[in-house]
């Protein structure tokens, strides 16, 4: 169930453990795995969408694809019911069953946000995100009142965390060659604002890297406000917390994630929306589902009495720590307990500008941009060639800054929060 770090890796682990021994069927709404850490430089116009996804079909031979959007399981048949993309119901037998379902946008209780903000979770946002930026320029660029330009060329990120931080360090720089190309903008100033309740950037890595992100922010001018978020979103400009009105038309919503709700409806025990499971990913009381990633609350053996944190990285390894675990079931392996110690993280800052501790050895600047750029390309199941090539050529040649204009507004809406979830997040 599910395509993502976890759901990809897990079946394209089962696939070769179980070849020719059991069929392995990946439910998914898309036909591709995506590179979800890549996404800002898409929003930025470094690489093109296509290149930070990866076809199922090339990347899982022998594995049966199955295009649909889970809308519930019946545990006790064993049968996964799915919508097919004509919005006909369908619906799957199992015997063993891994839940990869992800994670969408969280959603807070704030007037406006889910009619005015955007969110940044896959190819169409980020699709919209550039053209968007692109559009606000150039609408700028032709506009005659100093307060709409103002507005214009103003971006609020909401969200200091991976993707936040990354949005608006790639975006500052992105807007700024924007501006360079409409010589009638040389003296509009270009203001991106970088907001988060916590008392940092990144709040969540050490604060080593947070203190080299937030110096990279402030040198090219973005206004990171900790301890500050929206209390309310209009057309044209967002009310903050600190009684503050700013004028703008770009509200980018990186305020984190939440389980996909379709776990809601299972009937199994959760944390915070995620599914209980044991450390070795089994769910209590039904041995044949596993459940891994964003979806389950997996116990971190590292830190007692917690669990693992929603990542790429630990989505990853448990996916394929959980095909291990259901092969052992049928005689390959031996069951193992999910135990995985954190080696490190990496933050691109855009430019030559990122920070990284890999093995815990803080980096800043082309070291750690180094490291970032090697890391994503060894993650990465395919494109690599594609990938390095775009960032040679963003390198030497001029970005193009055309807005291809096929993603409208509409057709991304910010997920909808259930009240259970709003109260969690609260």
């Amino acid at each position: 169930m599910g395509a993502g770090f976890a759901g990809f890796h897990a079946a394209r682990r089962l696939s070769r453990l179980a070849r020719g021994r059991a069929e392995v069927v990946v439910v998914n709404p898309t036909d591709y795995f995506l590179y979800v850490p890549l996404l800002p430089e898409v929003a930025s116009g470094i690489l093109e969408p296509r290149h930070v996804t990866v076809s199922l079909a090339d990347a899982l031979p022998g594995v049966r694809m199955v295009l649909g959007e889970v809308d519930g399981l019946d545990l006790d048949r064993r049968t996964v019911r799915y919508a097919e993309p004509t919005g006909s119901p369908a619906e799957l037998e199992y015997d063993r069953l891994v839940i990869a379902a992800g994670s969408v946008n969280k959603l807070l209780p704030i007037p406006g946000v889910a009619e005015y903000a955007h969110g940044f979770r896959g190819i169409p946002e980020a699709v919209f995100l550039r053209d968007h930026l692109t559009q606000q320029i150039e609408l700028a660029d032709d506009s005659a009142d100093s307060a709409e330009r103002n507005s214009l060329c103003t971006f609020v990120v909401v969200g200091a965390g991976y993707t936040g931080t990354e949005v608006a360090a790639h975006g500052v720089l992105y807007t700024e060659l924007l501006r360079k190309r409409h010589p009638r903008l040389s003296d509009q100033r270009i203001r991106w604002m970088l907001l988060d309740v916590a008392d940092r950037v990144l709040p969540e890595l050490d604060e080593r890297l947070s203190r080299t992100a937030d110096a990279v922010l402030r040198e090219r001018g973005v206004d990171a406000r900790m301890g500050v978020s929206v209390d309310e979103a209009e057309e044209f400009g967002v009310r903050l917390n600190d009684g503050s009105f700013v004028p703008t038309r770009s509200l980018i919503w990186c305020v984190g994630v939440r389980p996909d709700p379709v776990v809601d409806g299972l009937g199994l025990k959760t944390d915070k929306g995620r599914l209980v499971v044991d450390e070795y990913l089994r769910v209590p009381g039904r041995p044949e589902v596993f459940a891994c990633g964003d979806a389950a609350a997996v116990p971190d053996l590292t830190r007692p009495g917690e669990v693992t944190p929603m990542t790429a990285q630990h989505a990853q390894r448990q996916g394929k720590h959980a095909a291990e675990n259901l092969a052992a079931g049928f005689g390959t392996g031996d069951l193992r307990p999910y135990k995985h110690h954190d080696l490190g993280f990496a933050v691109d800052l855009g430019g030559a500008k990122a920070a990284a501790n890999p093995l815990h050895l803080p980096l800043a600047g082309l070291p750690a941009k180094a490291v970032t750029r090697g890391y994503h390309l060894l993650s990465m199941p395919g494109n690599r060639i594609r990938t390095a090539t775009e960032w040679l050529y963003d390198a030497v040649l001029p970005r193009q800054t055309t807005q291809l204009g096929v993603i409208p507004a509409e057709s991304i809406p910010l997920d909808t929060a259930s009240p259970e979830h709003v109260a969690e997040a609260r």
